[in-house]
């Protein structure tokens, strides 16, 4: 009896593993409703997952994306033209005259069909002859005086020739302007076998060629020129004439420039020259015509020719 009384209890079904059962059933059911479509209990965590494109959205995207085109960049604005026009003038003017305009942004030159033939400079290569001191002087590690450049500044604003045939002779005279030949590329011009600095023979389109010279720091170098320019701009006296005169007053007073003008005797002429340096530009005339007609009509036609060739009137 004892024993049946065992087998009994182990066929009874305990309550732990009916509610383990239930259990089991329970989560069954509920995740068969968690995949049935429609049902309340239905699963959002797919459509989360990729929540915003598709891979096929994000390929139309890319495509989309490489098909655009990038915006084109804005076109560079045009320079300014420079104030010259180039042409032929007819102008009532006795002797020989010749003209250049050098654009320094491009180093396009324009000129008269005189542009190289070639005159005496006269006072106008100074400018060099100053410009190659300073130059030399910065690159020997010197440092001129104040006395001295008191002197410099007499020989570009008042054209001083005591001056200018002291600093010729310092710098080698002929070797000097051998120098400005190669240093500045003149194509025209020619030495005056040691006749004196007045006697240098340039063309119209070599004066523009220094004036670039001068602009760019090549003849006087990168410590000085900024000085230079700035006395050139305050030339005094009887040698303020010519390019800028053609200017209105306040873009004339940015001009740099440097004059010559002498009478002569032995040719029985008169040699009158212009030099200017603008922002975009530098400029060369050279007028030769008798003797008797003075120094004036050289200087007034220096200025008359540049009003011919100004694209607006003065």
């Amino acid at each position: 009896m004892a024993s049946r009384g065992r087998r009994d209890r182990r066929g009874e079904t305990s309550p732990l593993r009916l509610v383990a059962v239930a259990a089991v059933l329970i989560g069954l059911v509920l995740v068969s409703l968690r995949l049935l479509p429609g049902s309340p209990f239905e699963s959002t965590a797919a459509a989360q997952w990729g929540r915003g494109e598709s891979p096929a959205a994000r390929g139309d995207a890319l495509t989309d994306r490489s098909a655009r085109t990038s915006p084109s960049p804005s076109p560079s604005p045009e320079p300014e033209p420079l104030p010259f026009e180039a042409k032929e003038l007819d102008l009532d003017i006795d002797g020989w005259y010749g003209w250049s305009v050098l654009d320094r942004r491009s180093g396009e030159i324009i000129g008269s069909e005189e542009m190289a033939e070639t005159s005496t400079t006269a006072s106008l290569i100074k400018s060099w002859i100053v410009a190659d001191y300073l130059r030399r002087t910065a690159d020997a590690g010197q440092t001129p005086s104040d006395a001295k450049l008191g002197d410099l500044t007499r020989i570009i604003r008042d054209s001083d020739n005591t001056r200018t045939e002291q600093l010729y002779t310092q710098i080698g005279r002929t070797n000097s302007i051998e120098r400005l030949l190669s240093t500045c590329e003149l194509t025209d011009s020619k030495v005056a076998s040691d006749r004196g600095w007045s006697r240098t023979e340039l063309s119209p389109r070599d004066t523009a060629r220094l004036g670039n010279c001068i602009a760019d720091g090549t003849a006087a170098g990168p410590k000085w020129t900024k000085w230079l320019l700035n006395e050139m701009r305050q030339v005094r006296g009887a040698g303020d004439f010519g390019i800028r005169k053609a200017f209105p007053a306040a873009e004339a007073k940015k001009i740099a420039i440097k004059n010559g003008w002498v009478d002569r005797t032995r040719e029985q002429e008169m040699h009158v020259n212009c030099l200017a340096i603008g922002d975009t530009w530098t400029m060369g005339v050279m007028l030769q015509y008798p003797i008797n007609k003075g120094y004036e009509y050289g200087m007034d036609n220096c200025q008359k020719i540049t009003e011919a060739l100004l694209t607006t009137a003065p």
